[in-house]
């Protein structure tokens, strides 16, 4: 696993990448229906890195990470979204609600796994 500096760093270069390539290709998006739910595809993307991120630089600083960190990603996200297409928009949000609800479901278990072994010892 990696720590929080360098998970924190690789995510927002991630975060630049994928910003940075939507943009590029904003016309080639809006172009068909199949490339403007990509599109919100690629924006839920930038959710999820910019949510590590800002995970991650909460828990650098000691602060408790909360609600506003999703809400900030989501905001970011769904700007991001509008420049491409408005059906961007909703296809992000839809996106990015399932990558949360997956995400909360996968770090539940996580900290139930490592409860469990604490526990033991």
């Amino acid at each position: 696993m990696a720590g929080s500096g360098s998970s924190m760093l690789y995510s927002f270069l991630l975060f630049t990448v994928i910003l940075s390539l939507q943009e590029m290709y904003r016309g080639k998006l809006a172009s068909s229906e199949l490339f403007t739910i990509l599109g919100g595809f690629i924006s839920s993307l930038l959710f999820l890195v910019l949510l590590t991120f800002l995970g991650n630089f909460q828990e650098t600083c000691g602060m408790r990470a909360g609600w506003g960190a999703v809400i900030v990603a989501e905001a970011v996200a769904l700007i991001a979204a509008s420049t491409v297409h408005r059906v961007c928009i909703t296809t992000c949000f839809l996106f990015s609600a399932g990558l949360l609800y997956e995400l909360n479901k996968l770090s539940g278990g996580a900290l139930s796994k490592s409860e469990s072994r604490a526990k033991r010892h």
